[in-house]
């Protein structure tokens, strides 16, 4: 008895060339991927559209009191509801399209889901950033163009990015970029005039604010959806490849995870507490399945305590599915999850439990307790398999029964085949999932097996001993499987450190001092001389240094330095990033000359 997958080579990826972490996939490339998030921008249009209509209908409705004209307006408001009710659905289909992020391998596996990138509107920051840099740090604007352009630049190419740790280098850069951004150009305590429009992923609403944080929020989603799709794309007939697939689920949990716990106020349902509670859980659930066909990729070895273990991974797999099904169902989640997603962990949840109760059916039929086999061992494992043994039956005196084994190996069979009949029937019920041919190939082999079993085992007096097989216990149990100890599904947080950003901006000083939520005076111009080698006052501080012990009486103070100043050039030298050494060493360098020394003070110092 075996469920051995034949590897196959996996598929190359995508090469890196010059700037490939700026520049992002080509939007215009008619990939199965582009042309699926291009129909996903397209249905956020017309589902745009159709809220604002209704919107409008809706204002209609309460302002008129002809009721002619109320009753024109409510057969409108149906038709507005029908439509979106129907677009809604066509997205729900985007979001199911599972094979199209597949692996292109050849495999006969269940697909996973993952998730569909976020869409946004273009932001043009330019204008307002440098209006910010004129306004508030008092420097030509048109020195920063560059950046600014680069700041666009990165944010466009976030909109496609590929699907690899690349893409996800990608995004990651952006999002700590926009922290670099957050600082250096939005106070607390105004806003800035950018609105920033994104559309949630599975009604297609779009959200809008000038708020940074919605951005932030933004693209952490898209980090995690671009993790479940580097997940599903790996070959799972490989052990890399399901390493690799667990390793990106795990991951996309964790920043999904990270999300709700970080951002706990977005507008976007599709980012919810509740919302993101679910899809951590789907994560989870989706790497647990991967392990169990990491212990089936070599082959399942018809053996008792191999086969215990098996069941137990199926039938751990089974519950995960089950809770995951449990979840989607509860208000309000269930209102705005794709049916088909509810549908597919409902299958998972009948198809893993059937597995389970298959694979002890198999170590019970096939395998008798011989002299000298090791009875205390299989004993322990029975015993632990279930929470109680069925009426009347004994472990042990099971395991030497021949026909107690056949009797209780049969009621798992009876129950498995009930689980892949539930399973199968509610595939039928969805209609997306019809649509998708390899899932129900994987489910119409295995019910065929398991009825194939029973009917080699199938006696008349069956009808009179209906056994009740019990469930099994999932909490993984000792067995002496010479095998290393199977990786405990868990969250991957995001390490956000490893990835490097530099501040685009950095030109504008030290972030410490030079940031949105700091004031202070325009640049003053000090012309002073050093008298006899003595400048008049010393330097403190990191960069940028700061006047300090300022003599009231030398030729820096009459010309208008005050104690704690901070320098930011001499001479045209920018000296914001200059340490104190360095700074010192400057205006020594110029001897008894006139120099020229720009500061600026804070307006407003922290209270110590």
């Amino acid at each position: 008895m075996t469920d051995a997958l034949l590897p196959a080579a996996p598929q190359p990826l995508e090469k890196k060339d010059d700037g490939y972490f700026r520049k992002g996939c080509n939007p215009l490339a008619q990939t199965g991927r582009s042309k699926l998030q291009n129909q996903r921008a397209a249905l956020n249009q017309q589902i745009l559209k159709a809220v604002r209509m209704r919107t409008g209908a809706e204002n209609l409705l309460k302002a008129a009191t002809n009721h002619k004209v109320r009753e024109q307006v409510r057969l409108e408001l149906s038709f507005v509801n029908s439509d979106l009710q129907m677009l809604k659905e066509e997205l729900e289909g985007l979001n199911i399209s599972v094979g199209v992020y597949q692996s292109t391998e050849e495999t006969f596996t269940i697909p996973l889901i993952p998730l569909g990138l976020k869409e946004t509107k273009d932001v043009d920051f330019s204008v307002v950033l440098k209006d910010f840099i004129l306004e508030h740090y008092s420097e030509d604007s048109y020195l920063y163009e560059d950046e600014i352009a680069d700041l666009m630049d990165l944010r466009q190419a976030c909109r496609t990015p590929s699907r690899d740790e690349a893409g996800v280098e990608l995004l990651m850069s952006y999002f700590l970029q926009l922290g670099f951004v957050e600082s250096r150009f939005f106070p607390p305590t105004r806003q800035m005039g950018i609105l920033f429009t994104w559309y949630d992923s599975l009604t297609g609403v779009p959200v809008c604010q000038q708020n940074l944080l919605l951005e932030k929020a933004s693209i952490l989603f898209n980090i995690g959806a671009l993790y479940t799709q580097i997940g599903t794309r790996c070959n799972r007939q490989t052990q890399a490849g399901l390493e690799g697939a667990m390793d990106a689920f795990q991951k996309a949990a964790g920043v999904l995870n990270y999300l709700k716990e970080t951002f706990t106020h977005t507008p976007s349902y599709d980012m919810s507490p509740a919302m993101l509670s679910v899809l951590v859980k789907m994560m989870l659930a989706q790497a647990q399945e991967i392990v169990f066909e990491k212990i089936c990729l070599p082959g399942i070895q018809n053996e008792f305590f191999m086969l215990v273990k098996v069941a137990q991974e199926a039938a751990k797999v089974g519950e995960v599915y089950q809770q995951l099904h449990a979840a989607m169902s509860q208000a309000p989640v269930k209102e705005n999850i794709p049916y088909s997603w509810a549908s597919v962990a409902c299958v998972k949840a009948h198809h893993y439990g059937a597995l389970a109760h298959y694979f002890v059916a198999t170590l019970l039929i096939d395998h008798q307790l011989k002299p000298g086999a090791d009875e205390d061992h299989q004993e322990k494992c029975l015993s632990q398999l279930y929470d109680h043994m069925p009426e009347g039956l004994a472990p042990l005196a099971t395991l030497r029964n021949a026909s107690q084994r056949r009797q209780l190996g049969k009621s798992h069979l009876r129950k498995a085949i009930a689980h892949h009949e539930e399973s199968v029937r509610e595939v039928s019920l969805c209609k997306k999932l019809r649509n998708i041919e390899l899932l129900q190939e994987v489910l119409s082999a295995a019910h065929q097996r398991s009825q194939l079993k029973y009917a080699q085992h199938q006696e008349d007096d069956d009808l009179l001993n209906l056994m009740d097989a019990p469930d099994i216990i999932c909490e993984l149990i000792w067995v002496p499987v010479p095998a290393k100890t199977e990786q405990e599904v868990e969250i991957i947080v995001p390490q956000f450190s490893k990835v490097t950003a530099t501040d685009f901006f950095q030109k504008l000083g030290p972030l410490s001092v030079f940031s949105a939520n700091k004031r202070w005076t325009s640049p003053r111009s000090i012309h002073f001389t050093a008298e006899e080698g003595d400048l008049g006052f010393t330097l403190r501080g990191n960069a940028p240094v700061q006047v300090y012990f300022l003599d009231p009486y030398c030729s820096a103070a009459l010309a208008g330095a005050k104690e704690g100043d901070y320098i930011v050039s001499i001479q045209s030298v920018d000296c914001k990033w200059l340490t104190v050494s360095e700074v010192m060493k400057l205006l020594k360098s110029f001897g008894e000359d006139d120099i020229e020394m720009k500061v600026v003070s804070l307006l407003d110092p922290p209270h110590p």
